[in-house]
């Protein structure tokens, strides 16, 4: 959870007296008070809800659930002006290939509204940008700026300029060096022969993202009545989304949006910001069913508005904030509704079926497993059924033309069901490539395959060590099956034919009941490189069913 301050003096002054229903009313919303006090409220907001992390993004919203301003906020977008661009050098293209830009013009500031723009820039860097590591915010006032903007990458000792708050230029290596800032994200720009700088017509520098502004170009202050918003990073959707949020908080402190050109090589462009609503569709009878109610339309229709939708009768349509980052599929939608709804009107109710419930016994079972290879000091991990084809096929040595499940209209860039864990096991190592060694990790779970047109799925169990090799791996799988009290229905055989992520000859086909169930060995060098994983590493991963037949008879 993220606690966001806000001022109370300005909170009374657009919702009223901070009384007891007004509390339990931001209690039902989802966002319950951490503390208040004679000058502020500190309210804690899920990390899903980015939208929320400004006071102005907080207000919109809590004014659609109380009714007070219901329905999908409309923001007025100016088209670009001359010069209102940006050009997208390709030299970027592997350090922080992307960015979603915008103008905001006619702004009040006071010192309040700069705190907040301020905390909301930072709480956006530690939630939806990953500590900025997916997405850093750089905002900047114009007057001190000449457009056109151009986002290039330098080499490190060619950039120089005075950081944010300090008095001496530094060069880029400098600033990671000794600027306080710098070394706290100097890890971002660790390795890179060349560093990402947003440059102005004049070749000033604004900015060196993710790590810091330039004291001359990148303060904002009482004064500033025009600003240049950018976000950078590694996706970007989630730089658009970033940026509506900006963009949107910063129009309901009075300010104009302007759209930019975003000029890309090859004749590529774009213009951003798009504040179109996304549209999913959503059925009353899987609202009903999910949520146990009987909901008419009309009631469906009040409680999406009161969430900031709209809704489209003809069609059974839902329109979306362009600013909302966690709606991706029709069951969150049912979640806004159940929030509008109130948890507190929900009536609990007993089935009304007659059963004796236990434990599954493939569960019981992959707990055992768990409790040995945890007693070994081997670390569980879970990672999510989507992943990346880069992932699980490129990383792994495998042809790029190589087959995937693929999710149609996955709403990240994670497209392809995961076929495999050895590969997941693999990211999480590579990670983790600074932290303290030996690296040992294990997970169960399930995996997705294709044959004759049918999706089946299979219990997989992985483990990964670094630093390992072949000989420590095979004992920890001789030692599993000892404790599961079937080590004497296992074995290992010469591999015929080596998985392309293992070294030929340190490998092996693991064998149960006679039949092949996995394999285990040495990563290659080469797969090791893909991940950028500096040290040794050994895997093993089987299909867990002929254990559970096994275990079970």
């Amino acid at each position: 959870m993220a606690i966001v301050t806000f001022s109370k003096n300005q909170f009374e002054k657009d919702f009223g007296t901070m009384d007891s229903k007004m509390e339990n009313k931001i209690a039902m919303f989802g966002t319950p008070l951490d503390g208040v006090d004679s000058n502020e409220l500190r309210i804690e907001v899920n990390p899903n809800r980015s939208d929320l992390l400004s006071y102005h993004g907080f207000s919109r919203a809590l004014k659609a659930f109380i009714g007070k301003e219901k329905g999908l906020k409309e923001y007025p977008l100016n088209k670009p002006e001359k010069n209102y661009s940006v050009t997208i050098d390709s030299s970027v293209k592997d350090v922080r290939p992307y960015t979603a830009c915008a103008i905001v013009r006619g702004l009040k500031f006071n010192d309040e509204r700069i705190k907040e723009l301020i905390e909301t820039q930072e709480k956006l860097h530690i939630t939806l940008g990953r500590k900025r590591k997916k997405a850093a915010i750089g905002i900047y006032p114009l007057e001190k700026i000449k457009l056109p903007i151009t986002f290039e990458a330098m080499e490190p000792d060619k950039i120089k300029f005075v950081p944010l708050e300090s008095e001496r230029e530094l060069s880029g290596l400098e600033i990671l060096q000794r600027n306080p800032t710098g070394k706290e994200y100097a890890h971002l720009l660790a390795g890179k022969a060349k560093f990402p700088v947003f440059l102005d017509a004049e070749n000033k520098v604004l900015s060196m993202p993710p790590i810091i502004n330039s004291q001359t170009t990148g303060k904002v202050t009482e004064e500033t009545k025009d600003v240049f918003v950018e976000c950078s990073g590694e996706d970007s959707e989630i730089l658009k989304k970033c940026l509506n949020i900006i963009v949107t908080s910063l129009s309901d402190m009075g300010g104009e949006i302007y759209q930019m050109n975003l000029r890309f090589g090859a004749g590529k462009k774009e213009i951003t910001p798009n504040l179109q609503p996304q549209k999913l569709k959503i059925s009353i009878e899987n609202v009903n069913k999910t949520l146990g109610l009987d909901l008419k339309e009309k009631q469906l229709k009040e409680f999406l508005e009161r969430m900031g939708h709209n809704y489209n009768a003809k069609d059974s349509s839902v329109e979306i904030p362009a600013w909302r980052t966690d709606i991706l599929h029709e069951v969150d939608l049912i979640e806004d509704v159940a929030i509008a709804y109130g948890y507190d009107n929900f009536v609990p109710e007993i089935p009304k079926i007659a059963t004796v419930g236990e434990k599954d016994g493939e569960e019981i079972i992959k707990k055992k497993i768990s409790e040995i290879l945890s007693g070994l000091g081997i670390i569980e991990v879970s990672n999510y059924h989507l992943t990346t084809k880069k992932d699980q096929v490129e990383k792994m040595g495998l042809p790029k033309d190589s087959e995937v499940l693929e999710v149609v209209g996955s709403k990240t860039e994670y497209t392809t069901l995961r076929e495999n864990l050895s590969h997941l096991l693999l990211k999480n190592l590579a990670e983790n490539v600074d932290s303290e060694y030996p690296q040992q990790i294990f997970e169960t779970g399930r995996v997705f395959s294709e044959s004759s047109g049918s999706i089946s799925e299979n219990e997989m169990l992985a483990g990964s060590l670094s630093s390992g090799n072949f000989t420590r791996i095979k004992q920890i799988i001789e030692y599993l099956f000892r404790m599961l009290n079937l080590e004497s229905k296992v074995n290992f055989k010469e591999t015929e034919e080596t998985p392309a992520h293992f070294i030929e000859g340190r490998t092996a086909d693991i064998i149960f009941n006679g039949e092949k169930i996995g394999s285990a060995g040495e990563v290659h060098p080469r797969v090791l490189s893909n991940w950028k994983i500096k040290m040794p590493a050994a895997l093993f991963e089987i299909k867990l069913e002929e254990i559970f037949k096994a275990l079970k008879e």
